[in-house]
């Protein structure tokens, strides 16, 4: 078989740092594409909202851009939400699937607001203080103890983006379907990676998802919360390498 093409999709509020432990470990076993989202990093213009099928257009339009056919799509949060958008509607394009501290469903009516209050707040009180809150919800306390140099790079990365792409993130995320039902019908292998301390999607998502995908795993990291990645990186890039070596040897479809 030949190597597998990696896409890796960051999360909110961030870009395609997320994924620096995971580029050059990586790069051996697959060749990896890790983009920024649209308006994220580079701060291009976007419009008001930002929908999940918008990001995953632009990635189908990179892969067709680079004449790449199927990719292992690999989606941290909200690049997981992106992941399984583009996994709806372009299912031929898919090789796997590996889904980061994320989950299939909808928000409530109270996360939809929340989304709401954190797109108005992008301009109101400025993605700095957005990004100084999250911190907690998304690096675990060992980290945030053990790690300073860590929880300050993750920090300064979501702080420095636009709030115009904050905005628009966070009403595309408010507006996004549930993705539950599509998940049995997944035929492609799944790979489920999440951090025994993520509080902001619960094991509780993770072990769902598992039971409703065929041909899943499900990888849970000690001491690494939502940013999972970067908390636990070793950990985090054996569970990939597995998934990639088994595509490339032809064990899995």
């Amino acid at each position: 078989m030949p190597r597998p093409t990696l896409l890796l999709i960051h999360g909110f509020p961030q870009d395609h740092r997320l994924w620096a432990p995971q580029v050059q470990a990586l790069a051996d076993v697959a060749d990896i594409i890790a983009p920024d989202l649209r308006g994220f990093g580079d701060g291009k213009g976007v419009p008001t909202v930002m929908s999940m099928d918008d990001y995953a257009s632009d990635l189908k339009a990179l892969l067709d851009e680079r004449k790449v056919e199927r990719v292992v799509l690999c989606g941290l949060s909200m690049g997981g939400y992106v992941a399984l958008a583009f996994l709806a509607r372009w299912p031929e394009r898919v090789q796997a699937l590996i889904l980061c501290n994320t989950r299939s469903n909808a928000d409530t009516e109270e996360g939809r607001q929340a989304r709401l209050e954190t797109a108005r707040n992008a301009f109101d009180k400025g993605v700095p203080v957005i990004a100084r809150g999250m911190v907690p919800k998304v690096l675990s306390g060992k980290t945030q103890r053990e790690r300073p140099e860590l929880v300050a790079s993750v920090e300064a990365m979501m702080a420095q983006q636009s709030p115009d792409a904050v905005a628009a993130a966070s009403r595309g995320m408010a507006e996004r379907v549930d993705r539950t039902p599509m998940l049995g019908s997944i035929d492609v292998p799944v790979l489920i990676i999440t951090g025994a301390h993520d509080e902001l999607m619960p094991l509780a998502t993770s072990t769902a998802m598992h039971a409703a995908i065929p041909h899943s795993r499900l990888v849970v990291l000690p001491g690494a919360a939502h940013l999972s990645n970067m908390e636990a990186p070793e950990l985090f890039n054996q569970a990939v390498r597995d998934l990639l070596q088994e595509l490339t040897q032809g064990t899995l479809a």
